[in-house]
């Protein structure tokens, strides 16, 4: 309770480091934060547009000349939320250690102000693929507002995960190279560019033991068939993260007393 006393307390640092983040990724270029626009922009019109045509007849059961191009952006949106915080929390206190020696602030604050920079990039790229959805006249209905519960139970866990294995990698430096390598192969584990029923059989299997195959496959049915998920069949993916948020904050109590001298 303490430290959510704290970050509630640091809560102009928080707003005030992700506007200052937000700002600095694009300093110096001529079209500055447009550029937040322009590249998710790029993206849609490339999976939604040209990668539709090369793999038009790919999925079977939908006749839309641009269903393939929503099947990848509708999985894949979610997947790069996912993975930003993931592939960044393991060196959210490293990178932070001239700030954490020479600053005295909750350093609780270094997770939380990562996990509201990529909720608002995620929230700008997703919300150009509704406007693109809206314009082509294939917008799901409010079956979308299925993404907030999923999208929360997701981020619940990689915050979990992502604390726990920032927390280590201060003392355990080759975590941090371990998360890319598992990133990669967990990317094509997920059904993200391809129908489950592409692969062979023993994949097929396998698959559902990857917890993200069913929110990439509810945010599909979302997108492509405008279909309610059903929430039930995340009862233990939500157990699963609030395990996941109990051991990060756990272990982060545990081990931040002696991050600074680590660092």
């Amino acid at each position: 309770m303490d430290r959510l006393r704290a970050l509630w307390q640091y809560r102009g640092f928080v707003v005030s480091m992700v506007a200052r983040e937000f700002n600095s990724r694009y300093l110096g270029s001529l079209l500055g934060s447009l550029w937040a626009v322009l590249n998710p922009m790029a993206m849609i019109f490339i999976y939604t547009v040209i990668f539709s045509r090369i793999m038009r007849g790919k999925l079977p059961g939908i006749n839309d000349s641009m269903a393939y191009g929503l099947f990848v952006c509708a999985g894949l949106l979610p997947w790069i939320f996912f993975t930003e915080l993931l592939s960044r929390f393991p060196n959210i206190f490293i990178e932070q250690a001239a700030l954490l020696k020479k600053v005295n602030f909750p350093r609780i604050t270094l997770p939380i102000i990562a996990l509201c920079s990529a909720t608002i990039n995620f929230i700008i790229i997703f919300s150009l693929l509704l406007v693109f959805l809206l314009i082509t006249g294939r917008f799901p209905g409010w079956a979308v507002l299925a993404y907030i519960p999923l999208l929360i139970i997701q981020q619940m866990f990689v915050v979990g995960v992502g604390v726990m294995l920032g927390s280590m990698n201060v003392f355990f430096r080759d975590i941090g190279q371990v998360v890319g390598v598992v990133l990669q192969f967990w990317f094509w584990f997920t059904p993200i560019v391809y129908v489950i029923t592409m692969v062979p059989e023993e994949a097929q299997r396998l698959l559902p033991f990857n917890p993200m195959t069913a929110f990439v496959q509810a945010y599909q049915g979302i997108i492509l068939q405008g279909i309610w998920p059903d929430f039930m069949q995340f009862k233990l993916h939500f157990l699963g993260a609030v395990v996941a948020l109990i051991a990060g904050f756990f272990v982060f109590h545990r081990l931040a007393d002696d991050m600074v001298d680590e660092l």
